[in-house]
């Protein structure tokens, strides 16, 4: 030690994480709850008007914007799934009211700024559902799930369209059967028109790169120019009146991803994720950065899950449970598990998706459809809730004008 010189003091511990009360963290978990068209978190919103926390009883009160809100019973289950997750909860009660005029006007100021703001008009009809499909890490089978959900969903007498944002490892053509090799998309009035394959009593359409590039073709793009091209499937495209848009998302948590939020603020996401824990936690993460562009997460998606063998013995090549444990997590329903099955990597080589034929694969793609236009994410009626809202943040930012509450 130098003379004269005190020994290095040592460095300070880091301080200690704040501690929130069971009421501050029940209202914590409640941001991961999203209005969907409103595309904001249901506290910042103000739509929770209390929380009381008795021991491990809560009650939490939330105000409408109407009475007969459509979206009620999404907002309901999404509160009870969050509160659900925190571990120490034995019960609950949910109470539902309608805002008062200030509170409306409140919610109506909020929505205009974010429209002025953050929502660039797309060709994307206001009353489609936009369900975004992510996964942490690639190799998952998203782009699988992607086809044969849109081809369950057609299924059912639906319009739903594909938009492939897989910019580098577009798939979704061949997925498909529907390459169609470079200069395939043809364009009416400066706007592409997406192509189109009848599906029972549906059709699916579909805009990729895949139609416009070699499928050997590498596409080297970044940043800007990668979200630009999305921009363009969004807004420069005659997607018509469709019922659902299913966005095939590349895999992590780049570019594309939060572009998307800003482009498309009511997108909703669907997580895929296996079973092995490694899978959950990266899956996870998809999950964090879309609440964390107040996206709504609506459920997830476990795929090769168990394999059951030509004798009829069932194995967890990848382990078990691992669907519902991040669904828990997240505080959101486990829409589906689908097996391990080799038809569905065969189909999907032949271009022949199994949800458009017949066996267990396509019955297990048939309940996934049922239970996500059902009760996950159902068509809305555009004549009331926050819908109606939205048609005044349009018409007072096209005009500029204040909008009357």
């Amino acid at each position: 030690m130098t003379p004269g010189l005190d020994p290095p003091s040592p460095p300070a511990p880091p301080p200690a994480p704040a501690v929130l009360s069971r009421e501050e963290a029940v209202r914590e978990c409640l941001r991961a709850v999203i209005d969907p068209e409103l595309g904001d978190t249901i506290v910042d919103l103000g739509m929770v008007r209390a929380i009381a926390v008795t021991g491990d009883d809560v009650v939490v009160d939330i105000a409408l914007t109407i009475a007969a809100c459509p979206l009620r019973s999404q907002i309901e289950q999404d509160v009870r799934g969050q509160i659900e997750a925190l571990d120490w909860v034995r019960s609950m009660e949910i109470r539902i009211a309608t805002m008062d005029a200030d509170e409306k006007a409140a919610v109506m100021a909020r929505a205009r700024w974010k429209a002025r703001e953050d929502a660039p008009d797309t060709a994307i009809p206001p009353t489609a559902r936009v369900l975004a499909i992510a996964s942490g890490k690639g190799g998952v089978g998203k782009s699988s799930i992607t086809v044969n959900l849109a081809v369950a969903l057609a299924q059912r007498g639906l319009t739903v369209g594909i938009l492939d944002a897989d910019i580098w490892g577009f798939s979704v053509p061949r997925l498909l059967g529907m390459e169609s090799g470079v200069g395939g998309v043809e364009a009416r009035g400066g706007k592409m028109i997406p192509l189109e394959k009848p599906v029972g009593r549906g059709v699916v359409r579909v805009l990729s790169m895949g139609f416009l590039a070699d499928e050997e073709q590498a596409i080297m793009w970044r940043g800007l120019v990668l979200n630009r091209a999305v921009q363009q499937f969004l807004q420069d495209a005659h997607w018509g009146d469709i019922d659902y848009l299913l966005i095939d998302l590349p895999p992590g948590t780049g570019d594309v991803q939060m572009g998307l939020a800003r482009l498309l603020p009511r997108t909703e996401m669907l997580v895929v994720t296996t079973p092995p824990l490694a899978a959950q936690k990266v899956a996870a993460r998809a999950a964090d950065m879309a609440r964390k562009g107040y996206l709504r997460v609506a459920g997830v998606i476990e795929n090769m899950s168990d394999f059951t063998c030509e004798h009829g013995t069932t194995y967890a090549l990848f382990g078990s449970g691992g669907g519902a444990r991040l669904a828990h997590s997240l505080g959101v329903p486990l829409i589906g598990s689908i097996p391990l099955h080799a038809d569905l990597a065969e189909a999907g080589d032949a271009g022949i998706p199994v949800a458009g034929g017949e066996g267990e694969l396509a019955g297990i793609f048939a309940e996934v459809a049922r239970v996500l236009a059902v009760d996950v994410a159902p068509l809305l009626e555009t004549s009331s809730c926050s819908a109606r809202l939205i048609e005044r943040v349009e018409a007072a930012v096209a005009s500029g004008d204040e909008p009357s509450h």
